[in-house]
């Protein structure tokens, strides 16, 4: 029987239109460059609000890529509709994070182990405390030993998720006394969608800026030029 929820007002593909695993960078126009740049015979199947959204084959593997949006209640949606509706499995989101310790620089890879997050994103699951999901350890064992084949060594760890960009509070140093590698806003609720739905979730970002020695690079090159995470990410999809 057909489903329901399908199709839903932020994702107008059909049923079974997305492969068990989707990568999905925040912007659009990188899910656009890793659908053309890797993927055979790419089909687009969700343009809805420009959040463009391709299946085709890696290496022989049914692959798909859909943009999230920027921030944890656009991941929130779009993540929740593909575990929940879609029968998306495993979501690995491949994206740009700011560097905050020292042991990371401009164009690092860092794998999110655990999410650090002042969103009340979890509140909606019942859990009052204060809440640090975590990835799937599966996909995350597996990253590591694809980029270890590749010839780099991963940096993981501790990762922050936050609302705020623009963050007047400053508490970036107190995160890198904690030993926190970085900074985004997306994949904490990835992560607490996985867990609620019971399917998988990874973070593989890049860093495009750190905030301490102020190195960062244009919107170009974070659009085209982060191939590595990408690579990582389609090796164990």
């Amino acid at each position: 029987m057909a489903n329901p929820n399908i199709p839903t007002p932020h994702i107008t593909a059909k049923e079974g239109d997305f492969a068990r695993t989707v990568l999905m960078p925040g912007d659009p126009l990188r899910s656009k460059f890793i659908a053309e740049t890797y993927l055979e015979n790419p089909v687009l199947v969700n343009n809805t609000r420009g959040v463009q959204g391709y299946t085709g084959t890696y290496k022989g593997k049914r692959v798909s890529v859909m943009a999230s949006g920027m921030g944890m209640p656009s991941m929130g949606i779009y993540s929740y509709e593909l575990f929940n509706y879609y029968d998306v499995q495993n979501i690995i989101r491949v994206g740009t994070a700011g560097g905050i310790g020292d042991n990371v620089k401009v164009r690092d890879v860092v794998f999110g182990m655990s999410a650090y997050t002042n969103s009340n994103f979890g509140r909606q699951y019942g859990f009052d405390g204060n809440v640090a999901p975590c990835c799937s350890f599966p996909l995350l064992e597996q990253a590591v030993a694809a980029a270890r084949k590749m010839g780099s060594e991963p940096n993981v760890g501790e990762r922050y998720y936050t609302d705020i960009f623009y963050d007047e509070a400053g508490g970036a140093g107190k995160l890198k006394k904690l030993g926190v590698l970085a900074t985004e806003m997306e994949a904490a609720a990835l992560y607490l969608n996985a867990a609620r739905a019971g399917k998988k979730a990874l973070a593989i970002c890049t860093i495009s800026d750190h905030l301490f020695t102020g190195e960062a690079l244009s919107a170009e090159a974070r659009q085209t030029t982060f191939t590595q995470m990408m690579e990582i990410a389609l090796e164990i999809a």
